[in-house]
């Protein structure tokens, strides 16, 4: 069975569904809905049906799934109304206010007997795939310490994301994708406990700050730190195991590189001068000692999300991105939410 897309929220990203979910073959974007007059318009002019009432919308018996890309604050209502008229349904991320509103959502698919799933296109980032093949290399050894960092120089959050109203914020808008990575990385029952800390740095109403520690089960953190306003950036990736470290400048993966220790190779520690007194702890090692190689070339492709929707649909295959993930990562944003507002460690 093909995909028949119907968009609700004719906007940023329903523009870039629009754009991009036809590259696959079986899917194609059909209709719109908007309670905007000029995006219904838009969507005309785009050549899709245009609707300004969403109860018309949900009858075009053409649509099969429907994307939900409005703000946050509106996803629940909608995503619910879709599945209740009986399509499969995407809902942009985050998908929810609250944990008992994600559950009603998944409550709502499994009575319908639809399938409901979010888009976490953030998993096919270039970044992030390359950290996911070093680590299955196992080159690293034992992991104990990662750092997933995103700073950005404008202190800038656009339209709705800095209302707090629609759910605006970093942590929604940028980390769930985060924790969502971290999570498919090492677990998605694995977190023991989470610490939180925020910022409003240039925008008033929300956080365009955060920094965020997953302790994990196995023994080992994670700390993501998103800020808008950091002049200059810290390195996107820095993994440290026990036989070497990973690091990654950006999401380009132009700069960056694996960088493990000879076995059984070993140099003196020439120590160094700083400015009070000498050091050989944190000395360099020499250069026979280590053994640094480029990062592998990994070159993902997003059309892997809709072509397993289009398959998930045909009862070929499970969604990608499954909401018992889904869950698991929200219930760190809402522990995160009350470490911030608390001062303290919450435990999951």
């Amino acid at each position: 069975m093909s995909i028949q897309l119907g968009i609700i929220g004719f906007g940023y990203m329903g523009k870039w569904h629009l754009n991009n979910a036809p590259r696959v073959e079986g899917v194609k974007v059909v209709a719109a809905y908007d309670i905007d007059a000029a995006r219904v318009a838009a969507a005309r002019e785009a050549g899709l049906r245009g609707y300004d009432s969403l109860s018309d919308f949900l009858r075009d018996e053409e649509i099969n799934l429907v994307l939900v890309a409005t703000p946050n604050d509106s996803h629940c209502e909608l995503v619910c109304a879709a599945l209740a008229a009986g399509k499969h349904v995407i809902s942009e991320k985050p998908p929810a206010m609250s944990l008992a509103e994600l559950d009603k959502m998944i409550a709502t698919a499994e009575a319908h007997g639809r399938i409901f799933t979010v888009h976490q296109n953030r998993r096919w980032d270039k970044d992030f795939r390359t950290v996911k093949a070093v680590l299955e290399s196992g080159e690293l050894g034992n992991v104990y310490a990662v750092r997933s960092t995103l700073h950005g120089a404008r202190g800038a959050m656009f339209g709705w994301r800095a209302e707090p109203e629609h759910g605006g914020g970093m942590i929604y808008d940028w980390g769930v994708h985060f924790v969502d990575q971290l999570l498919n990385l090492f677990g998605y029952d694995n977190v023991k406990s989470v610490l939180c800390r925020t910022a409003k740095v240039k925008t008033p109403d929300v956080e365009d700050y955060f920094t965020l520690i997953l302790d994990f089960k196995a023994g080992f953190y994670a700390q993501i730190e998103i800020g808008t306003f950091v002049l200059k950036p810290n390195p996107r990736w820095l993994v440290t195991g026990d036989k070497g470290t990973l690091w990654i400048r950006d999401f380009s993966c132009d700069e960056g590189g694996v960088i493990c220790v000879n076995e059984g190779v070993h140099g003196e520690a020439a120590p160094i001068m700083t400015t009070s007194g000498p050091t050989r702890t944190f000395a360099p090692r020499a250069k026979e000692e280590i053994n640094e190689h480029p990062l592998p070339q990994i070159e993902p492709d997003l059309r892997e999300y809709y072509a397993n929707l289009r398959d998930a649909i045909d009862g070929k295959a499970e969604p990608i991105v499954k909401t018992s993930q889904v869950r698991s990562v929200f219930r760190v944003l809402e522990a995160a939410f009350e470490s911030a507002k608390t001062g303290r460690q919450v435990l999951l």
